[in-house]
């Protein structure tokens, strides 16, 4: 998910330190045993053969190729309305063991615009061997996109108040909560009653038989996860070589993401203010302690003392909130960066800094325009697939109790639980995944991840048949080529050549 607000790094017995090696030679990955011919020749009364057996129609693309795959909008009724999802297709730069399917996350983000990124997010051994294939989700980029709310209404949904005061206050996140569903019925498509995580990962599989692809390689990052894990529940004897980094787990509640997260990115924030005290340009004197304190201090007085930005608007405590959060993921980045614009808030009064920080993250342009639609497809798919079942009162109650163990992040993140409340669209349960008669799957997780933590990745290894684990001990989101030649290595040696790593490794 993309989170707006991982757990406790467990301690494993094998510690290898980052190193480059040479490259496996390349292999394609087995082709399942039944006759791959089956694929096209589905039953004639199989009502998704026609979609199975589609072909192609390509066109160059700025160094790409790309096309539209047709699926069925509700596959509960697959002769019904359809929709088209974008598909690209970064060639190999030699010759390709075959194709590897991409996702960054999100959800709302774009798979199509992280495949054109190729060069930058895989190695270049990767590059050489793998066709590298990024197709939105439906509702999503250049997929049909879903709009709910206008660029106004956006705006002011980020900068509501997140934490209320007043019984007054309490009444009027229940109102926002309330219109952003609301919205989506009055001005979406009815796509977006259908965007769960499930009808993506059958989406993918139609994919992959369009493309002639034997199996599935994939490479899902953060909710990417959600949909591989949800692809190997569904199709196992369809996977290739499938690495998910950043494990998003498809069996726990929204509540039990949202704690998770919430206490993942406070640890994030500690370490960000022990960081700034020692960076000698730190905007709040003393010790990481002290820092934090006063950092807690200063948003909680945005509520009744908003700073004023150079384009009009205000910074709000949620604003200030958000742009602190959204710039912890990628500490080598996101500290310098985040401590620059605190430095301007303080110093001259001005949250310009802080509120660009927000705007960078949200994808929004100078001139107010939100460029993409991921605000939208965020709570299409996520309230879908996790739905709120509690009320206002639970929700206070959560906002109490959180605040005790992430005080700078829990009591808004248990607010927001609202947003899924009573949410029309229910998704099909993914559930545990074993991904029974699956090959090996590897799973990636950092020990001090904010949004996806750590323990999450233990469990989904656990649960998986033939799950293997590789950790990185890092404040970090996701872990491959993220820094870690450990990491990298251990990675590319599995998807180029299936060779899997030590048990336990435990990259530094």
């Amino acid at each position: 998910m993309r989170a707006r607000w991982g757990a406790i790094g467990l301690a494993f017995a094998a510690v290898v330190l980052a190193a480059c090696s040479q490259q496996p030679e390349a292999t394609p990955p087995p082709v399942p045993s039944f006759d791959a011919e089956q694929e096209s020749a589905k039953p004639q009364d199989d009502p998704l053969a026609d979609f199975y057996s589609q072909e192609l129609d390509w066109r160059e693309c700025g160094g790409a190729e790309c096309t539209k795959v047709r699926v069925p909008v509700d596959y509960d009724d697959p002769s019904g309305p359809t929709v088209e999802l974008a598909l690209t297709k970064i060639p190999a730069r030699g010759e390709a063991i075959g194709a590897l399917f991409v996702n960054p996350g999100g959800p709302g983000g774009s798979a199509f615009d992280y495949a054109k990124a190729a060069d930058f997010i895989v190695s270049g051994g990767i590059r050489d061997s793998f066709d590298i294939v990024g197709m939105d989700p439906r509702g999503v980029g250049k997929s049909e996109p879903v709009r709910c709310l206008t660029d106004a209404q956006i705006d002011e949904l980020f900068a509501a108040d997140g934490t209320p005061d007043t019984l007054e206050e309490g009444r009027q996140i229940v109102d926002d909560s309330r219109s952003i569903a609301q919205a989506c019925s009055d001005n979406a498509s009815d796509l977006w009653m259908h965007m769960d995580t499930a009808s993506v990962a059958r989406d993918m599989d139609i994919a992959r038989a369009a493309l002639d692809e034997p199996v599935l390689n994939y490479l899902g990052k953060s909710y990417g996860t959600a949909v591989g894990a949800a692809y190997a529940e569904f199709f196992p004897s369809r996977v290739g070589r499938m690495v998910l980094d950043g494990v998003l787990p498809t069996n726990l509640t929204q509540e039990q993401i949202s704690f998770g997260q919430a206490v993942g990115f406070e640890r994030s924030v500690r370490h960000f203010a022990d960081e700034c005290a020692q960076s000698g340009s730190c905007p709040f004197p003393g010790d990481g302690d002290l820092v934090l304190i006063q950092l807690q201090a200063f948003l909680a007085d945005l509520d009744e003392n908003p700073l004023p930005t150079a384009d009009g608007r205000q910074l709000t405590e949620s604003l200030g909130s958000y742009a602190v959060l959204s710039f912890l993921y990628f500490p080598d980045d996101d500290y310098p960066r985040l401590r620059d614009a605190l430095s301007q808030a303080i110093s001259d009064g001005d949250g310009t800094g802080l509120l660009a920080l927000v705007d960078e993250r949200t994808n929004r342009a100078v001139d107010g325009r939100y460029l993409d639609n991921s605000t939208d497809a965020f709570y299409a798919v996520s309230c879908a697939d996790l739905p709120f079942e509690g009320d206002e009162s639970e929700a206070m109650e959560f906002a109490q109790q959180w605040q005790q163990e992430a005080p700078t992040f829990g009591e808004s993140v248990a607010w927001g639980l609202l947003v899924c409340a009573d949410w029309p669209a229910v998704g099909e349960p993914v559930g545990e995944v074993r991904a029974a008669g699956s090959p090996p799957i590897l799973v990636v997780s950092t020990t001090d991840d904010p949004a996806t933590p750590h323990q999450w990745g233990v469990d989904l290894a656990d649960s998986l048949q033939d799950g293997h684990l590789v950790t990185w001990e890092a404040f970090h989101h996701t872990a491959y080529f993220e820094g870690s030649g450990c990491v990298d290595d251990a990675v590319d040696a599995y998807l180029l050549a299936g060779e899997l790593p030590p048990e336990g490794l435990a990259c530094s």
